[in-house]
């Protein structure tokens, strides 16, 4: 049975478009930016810095690189919703979901609102819940596998170097990875398997005191589930081959950013080091509590990134250019969509009930 239309619309937001939701992690982002600056940056560093054309040339190719990343999300939405939506709705979907992701938590991000953005461009609640589901299975696979292969090429010690200021790294990196590796079975049996096992054992461990209060939204997600199942599991092999292949290049091209961030600021002597760091940091981000990993992200990439670099002041420029490529922009290109988006959304929902 299809979740009703009403348990998306619940999970819109109800208000209209605050732009302090922006601000925020702005804010929390550029602090600390500013005081790891005052902190640790050297201004005689730039009696000695030169910034070239190749170095600008490489900051567009950073850009490319997220435009890319960004196109190919699009076509695997498209794919997903069977070309049902247009170039066009799936830009605006795929804009919609890298801003919420922003501006919430990343441990919600914006993958959940994914079904609402599509029911707002008419795609029915079933296939929206299966894109959702899909998507998500996707991107985790892609961890849970990408993660161990990068032990075959590189050692700990430089996956995991003593000389960065976060203690225990590998460890908490392994159980951040276990927690995907549950996740990614969990939604394997969900979609392609038992989805009304995953359902009954979810609703039966939210129904504990301490879980109780997230029940309503858990029923609804494994309703999505059900629904998924029936509208994914039977897909051809040439699909899933299409869609895997979009997903690798998203997330390389995803990672590639920080090579090319880093080759316009210093020499790089071995990019799958800085490659490999990029797809550990990705699990840390996704457990991180402020909108977006605002603030805590550009901690965290400057230590873990410090001995790369010769100096921290060239850490600290390429921290900030990252953030700029990755996080920054969608945050600017949101700020233009959706409110225009919310309110033909929900314009478009106010003449329909006008004529119920």
């Amino acid at each position: 049975m299809q979740p009703p239309v009403n348990e998306i619309t619940a999970a819109a937001p109800a208000k209209p478009f605050k732009v302090y939701r922006i601000f925020l992690p702005v804010l929390l982002g550029l602090a600390v930016i500013v005081w790891l600056f005052l902190d640790e940056f050297d201004t005689a560093f730039f009696s000695t810095f030169q910034f070239t054309l190749a170095s600008v040339a490489y900051i567009v190719a950073a850009f490319l690189l997220i435009f890319l990343r960004d196109a190919m999300l699009i076509w695997r939405f498209r794919l997903l919703a069977d070309k049902i939506i247009s170039w066009k709705q799936a830009f605006v979907v795929d804009i919609m979901s890298e801003f919420t992701s922003t501006v919430t938590p990343t441990a919600v991000g914006g993958s959940s609102l994914v079904v609402f953005f599509l029911a707002k461009e008419g795609v029915e609640t079933g296939r929206s819940a299966a894109i959702m589901l899909v998507n998500l299975f996707l991107d985790e696979l892609f961890f849970v596998v990408a993660c161990p292969l990068l032990f075959f090429f590189i050692s700990s010690q430089d996956l995991f170097p003593p000389t960065t200021g976060i203690t225990a790294l590998e460890y908490v990196f392994i159980g951040l990875y276990a927690l995907h590796f549950l996740w990614v079975v969990l939604l394997y049996i969900g979609i392609f398997v038992r989805p009304d096992w995953v359902k009954k054992i979810l609703l039966l461990l939210f129904k504990l005191p301490f879980l109780r209060r997230w029940q309503q939204p858990v029923a609804g997600v494994t309703d999505n589930m059900v629904a998924a199942s029936r509208a994914i599991k039977n897909r051809p092999a040439v699909f899933w081959i299409k869609t895997g292949a979009l997903t690798v290049i998203t997330w390389v091209a995803r990672f590639l950013v920080v090579n090319a961030v880093f080759l316009a600021f210093v020499p790089v002597t071995n990019h799958v080091i800085i490659f490999a760091r990029q797809v550990v940091l990705w699990i840390f981000m996704a457990a991180m509590p402020t909108p977006g990993g605002s603030g805590v992200s550009e901690f965290v990439f400057k230590e873990y990134y410090s001995d790369v670099c010769s100096s921290a002041s060239i850490v600290l420029l390429v921290t900030l250019t990252w953030r700029l490529v990755t996080y920054y922009l969608y945050l600017f290109l949101g700020a233009f969509i959706v409110p225009r988006w919310l309110q033909e959304a929900f314009a478009k929902r106010k003449k329909r009930n006008s004529f119920l």
